[in-house]
């Protein structure tokens, strides 16, 4: 057995490690490196069909891999940066509401998600305030009855930039950027959303310990009076 044989049992061997292998990139690394050998062993063993192919395919692999890193990358630069909307302007549409409209009440079938970029506006049910620049309407979206689950009122005049449900979903299959940006904002509000939570339920056990004590006072008083 000659070397060029062994080129072509070790390029066999290696394309059919692909169709074990369950990551892409390790994948596609191996893929190139059977491409490569395919390439050596065909050209001295004059199989040209099989050389032709492993030359068109040896570009397109590379080609892949470095798109997957390149997207790897950008993923993780995300998640280290604060999230910026920039890129989500140019596809939303401008709305204008007065001070005192109702941009939508609770229970209303969510369609759109907003962002605030002049103006101000108020949650009821939360007694939150919304500044310019924020992006409010996701949760219910996102929602599985996609209801909303609270007022919004114009506590002034506003501009809006808005964004339907059709669109968020035209944007998240043509930039895999979207979607990574949709799943920080969700965990912010939720996060958001829990510290509120939190929050009332302190304001409520403050306003309930001075009953509790007057009730104790009460009761110490009628003891007092029974002996």
């Amino acid at each position: 057995m000659n070397w060029v044989e062994l080129l072509g049992y070790l390029a066999v061997s290696l394309m059919f490690s692909t169709f074990y292998m369950k990551n892409m990139i390790p994948l596609r690394i191996i893929g190139i490196m059977s491409n490569v050998v395919f390439i050596v062993y065909t050209s001295q063993a004059h199989i040209v069909p099989v050389f032709m192919l492993h030359v068109a395919l040896l570009p397109m692999n590379c080609i892949r891999l470095a798109q997957m890193l390149k997207l790897i990358k950008q993923v993780r630069k995300a998640s280290e940066e604060d999230m910026s909307f920039e890129f989500m302007i140019p596809h939303m549409n401008k709305e204008a509401f007065n001070e005192g409209d109702i941009v939508f009440r609770k229970g209303d079938r969510a369609e759109k998600i907003y962002l605030l970029k002049s103006g101000s506006l108020s949650v009821d049910e939360l007694d939150v305030a919304i500044k310019p620049g924020e992006i409010f309407g996701e949760m219910g979206v996102f929602a599985s009855e996609q209801r909303r689950s609270a007022t919004l009122r114009c506590k002034t005049d506003v501009e809006l930039l808005s964004m339907t449900d059709t669109q968020i979903r035209q944007l998240y299959y043509q930039n895999p950027d979207f979607g990574f940006y949709l799943i920080q904002l969700l965990l912010k509000r939720f996060s958001q959303n829990e510290v509120h939570v939190l929050q009332a339920d302190d304001e409520l056990i403050k306003e309930k310990e001075p009953l509790n004590s007057a009730f104790a006072v009460a009761g110490g008083g009628t003891k007092n009076q029974s002996h």
